[in-house]
């Protein structure tokens, strides 16, 4: 047995079998079932054929226009082959019985150990190349598995999760009904971990340090929040205590009505959480966790998971009228492709470029030719989308938002494209309703004239993603500055409430989705800042209600009051710890 103490942030005593969570490789390391290995091994030998086929066109279609650049595609076919990689990771899996994502990871840290030892410069730096066919297998082994949520469905059994860092945006993701706890390396009594673990009813401890180094995958765990220790392979007689508190804490009988209950602040007033998804097959979540409609529909994965071509318009009308039914009488906002060059030329030619497709929250700043702008310079494939969009517009409540808005001549012509295409879907005889049509604050020069966008459209959606990313020249995907992205640095802040008083003044609806509006603290002080519709995703609808309906808005109205005349975000953050500190002790001592 082993004893680990750290910070007690959410009371209570849990067991189960460790999941480890590495979130700076982006790699989830959980135990499976010896029934289970063949499975993952299928995987990965599947993940390497793709891999090949994605390497040996790519190498074909490089080999035509910069013959001198091929051969460094041969290195990386003839690294597939190698039995140090996908063999390795095989014996991994059957070794450890870990799952295979994590198996290729630890293969890519001995072949970093190895080569950061040889003394050729020219060796060592195939480091990179070692790197990037990792990226590519691993990326081939996502798929249909797209989130930290989706992973822990494979578990056998109830579980703890051990972790470097947990944000709230990761924990938003997680199955909280598989996961009975968590522990962080990181971690201290901020106003993110305090309010996250409490309003998830989730025993917690943090500041562990390494935690997730010590704890090795399917080992027996206990969580203890109220004695900030985790306990390691406890004897019988410190799991017996743990089911007796894992008794206590059973839900009540009214949980389910109380997740389908609208959100609301403690003085009654009406707050509408929408979800953000990314497949057709998230609505069932999004219904589940109790969400008014859909605030983002990211229609990019569309081409990105292959369940439609860019050019497909039957097949996108079938998906777009299928999510309008699914979450009907709720209304559906539809993004439309928000892609850059890169993307687009690979989907056009049907095969991925090297690299294949990466999340938004791994591409780092993506400027230029993209989102809307992109659109504008291919309008027959615009046109595609926007047709399929009002077509199965009939079959529920929809709306239209465009991305990467940045001047009032750009959302112009987008909507003089989508009159063309309405009078085309009019001369093949197809009823053509209105639907609302709206643009992404994403980039400060939309941010700066949302008085001028908000005369041309029927609503806004705020993305902090990018707009935080722009606003502070901060590329998250670079660790040199990635620290600097804050939101709430004083600049955000304002920037937001600028952007909610162009709507008001415009009469037009406006809403926040990102990050942002996952954080359970910062959903707060947005609340304050007279903001009261979000998107957010599914898993942190939930935490978001039960947050709220212990808080009062002219309360958090008075607090951004304060916060806004703050210079600092240090300060800024102490003044919402101590705010919302009061909230979690007294949830807490209840």
């Amino acid at each position: 047995m082993q004893r680990l103490t750290g910070i007690g942030v959410s009371p209570g005593v849990v067991s189960g079998r460790a999941v480890i969570l590495i979130q700076r490789a982006q790699v989830l390391r959980y135990q499976i079932a010896q029934r289970r290995v063949d499975h993952e091994l299928r995987r990965l030998d599947e993940s390497r054929v793709r891999s090949r086929e994605q390497l040996v066109d790519i190498r074909a279609r490089v080999a035509k226009r910069l013959p001198e650049m091929a051969s460094l595609f041969d290195a990386q076919l003839l690294m597939l082959d190698d039995p140090m990689l996908v063999p390795r990771a095989a014996d991994i899996v059957r070794d450890q019985r870990v799952n295979a994502e994590w198996a290729v990871q630890q293969v890519f840290h001995e072949f970093s150990a190895v080569l950061d030892e040889v003394a050729d410069p020219y060796l060592r730096e195939r480091t990179g190349d070692v790197a990037d066919l990792v990226g590519r297998l691993r990326m081939n082994l996502r798929q249909g598995v797209s989130t930290p949520r989706d992973l822990l469905r494979e578990l056998d059994e109830a579980s703890v999760l051990i972790a470097d860092e947990l944000t709230p945006s990761l924990a938003a993701q997680v199955d909280w009904t598989k996961v009975r706890g968590f522990a962080t390396d990181a971690g201290s009594r901020t106003y993110h971990t305090a309010i996250l673990a409490r309003s998830l009813d989730v025993p917690a401890v943090v500041g562990l340090h390494d935690a997730s180094r010590q704890v090795q995958p399917g080992q027996i765990v206990i969580i203890d929040g109220s004695s900030s220790q985790v306990i390691v392979d406890p004897t019988v007689e410190e799991l017996a205590r743990a089911a007796r508190h894992a008794d206590d804490r059973r839900p009540a009988a009214g949980a389910d009505a109380e997740r389908r209950r609208p959100a609301s602040t403690a003085d009654g007033v009406p707050i509408r959480l929408d979800a953000n998804i990314e497949f057709p097959d998230d609505l069932a979540a999004a219904r589940y966790a109790g969400a008014e409609g859909i605030g983002l529909y990211r229609s990019e994965f569309l081409l990105a998971s292959g369940i439609a071509h860019v050019g497909e318009e039957e097949r996108q009308y079938e998906i777009y009228r299928g999510m309008l039914e699914g979450m009907a009488p709720g209304t559906v906002t539809v993004r439309t492709f928000d892609v850059d060059e890169d993307q687009i030329t690979s989907w056009l030619v049907e095969q991925p470029l090297a690299g294949g497709w990466v999340a938004d929250e791994q591409r780092g700043s993506r400027q230029g030719l993209r989102g809307l702008r992109l659109s504008l310079t291919r309008p027959e494939l615009f046109q595609v989308q926007v047709r399929a969009l009002l077509r199965a517009a009939r079959h529920g409540s929809l709306r239209i938002m465009f991305p990467f808005v940045s001047s009032v001549e750009q959302l112009r012509e987008a909507r003089r494209m989508i009159a063309e295409a309405a009078a085309e879907l009019a001369r093949r005889g197809e009823q053509v309703p209105t639907v609302p049509v709206g643009v992404m604050i994403e980039i400060p020069a939309a941010a700066y004239t949302a008085d001028l966008l908000a005369r041309e459209v029927d609503f806004f959606t705020i993305g902090t993603n990018d707009l935080i990313q722009y606003c502070l020249a901060v590329d998250r995907a670079d660790e040199r500055v990635s620290q600097l992205y804050e939101p709430l640095h004083p600049a955000i802040l304002r920037m937001i409430l600028m952007v909610r008083r162009a709507a008001e003044r415009q009469r037009i609806p406006v809403s926040l989705c990102g990050e942002m509006a996952s954080d359970p603290a910062l959903l707060t002080l947005l609340v304050g800042l007279g903001l009261t519709d979000f998107s957010m995703t599914p898993g942190a609808i939930p935490v978001a209600k039960q947050v709220l309906r212990e808080l009062r808005r002219d309360e958090l109205r008075a607090l951004a009051r304060r916060i806004l005349k703050l210079p600092t975000i240090d300060e800024i953050e102490h003044e919402l710890l101590a705010a919302l500190g009061k909230l979690t002790l007294l949830r807490s001592d209840s």
